[in-house]
């Protein structure tokens, strides 16, 4: 029998941690994996790596009839003009985004 292994992590005043290094390899985790909570009617949490979604079909349909499209008329491309961009902005604004930051606590 494997031996247990206990580790702990402290929240911030935001409730986040940190998954701690051992929980990390144990899990094979890597940046920007999911985590999966599991909670029992003990009050146990079991965490495990959540699973990656499966791929969406239609897409791959899509995806592929793009390419293909692009592959057999490569003539039908198109540079992406000043007028759309200056569309997209303005329905965008200004607002940059950066997935790295941490959530606000406004956005918890």
């Amino acid at each position: 029998m494997a031996a247990t292994l206990e580790v702990e992590s402290t929240l911030t005043d935001r409730y986040q941690t940190t998954v701690p290094e051992t929980v990390r390899r144990a899990l094979h985790l890597n940046k920007r994996d999911k985590i999966h909570y599991t909670i029992r009617p003990s009050g146990e949490v079991v965490l495990t790596r959540a699973e990656a979604p499966e791929d969406d079909p239609l897409l791959g349909q899509f995806l592929g009839f793009l390419a293909r499209d692009i592959s057999n008329h490569p003539e039908r491309l198109q540079a992406v003009d000043a007028s759309l961009v200056t569309r997209i902005k303005s329905l965008v604004g200004s607002e940059e985004v950066d997935l790295d930051e941490p959530l606000s606590a406004d956005d918890e």
